[in-house]
């Protein structure tokens, strides 16, 4: 079978490799030696693949290709690769070109897939306080009054400005004469 990407069939591909991961958790309880491992499933599956598209279509090929790319919206994706995996859609992660010199119509290629994983629906969120947001405002409010007070202070201040200049040349004055 040949790898299939949406309706798009990859041609000559010389080399695919799978990544997966799995993520675990250690846990170290208090008072106990040694640690428990949570299996928290599997980061998104990696493909890697490269071939070669040569043949009077092959323009057409690199401009499809190129705008599924560019769309970053899930494809399927088929190659017996996958099968064991329970990969249906992907997301091309990275895409490169490179015409192969000598050759006319002939491009080499370079892709990486991601599987896409359909996100969770959040969950039921009515049991939350509601009031926090209410709360919050105030709390910004009293902030920004607090903050209004600041000019007033720093307008208050322009009044000492003259008897506190008069007595710093005093000072001043007074300091230089006993020198």
């Amino acid at each position: 079978m040949r790898p299939m990407l949406d309706d798009l069939e990859l041609t000559q591909v010389q080399e695919i490799a799978l990544y997966e991961q799995r993520v675990l958790a250690e846990h170290k309880p208090p008072g106990m030696e040694g640690s428990l491992l949570q299996n928290m499933g599997r980061r998104p599956g990696r493909l890697a693949l490269w071939g070669v598209a040569a043949g009077d279509d092959v323009l057409d090929f690199v401009e499809t290709l190129n705008e599924k790319f560019k769309a970053g919206t899930p494809l399927p994706f088929i190659a017996d690769i996958v099968t064991d995996s329970a990969i249906e859609e992907m997301v091309i992660d990275d895409l490169r070109w490179q015409e192969l010199a000598g050759k006319p119509l002939r491009y080499a290629y370079v892709m990486t897939l991601r599987e896409y994983i359909e996100p969770v629906e959040p969950a039921d969120t009515s049991l939350l306080d509601s009031d926090i947001l209410g709360e919050a405002r105030g709390l910004i409010e009293d902030v920004a009054a607090g903050l209004n007070i600041g000019d007033a202070f720093v307008s208050g201040l322009e009044r000492f400005v003259e008897p506190l200049s008069s007595a710093l040349n005093t000072l001043q004055h007074f300091n230089m004469g006993h020198r």
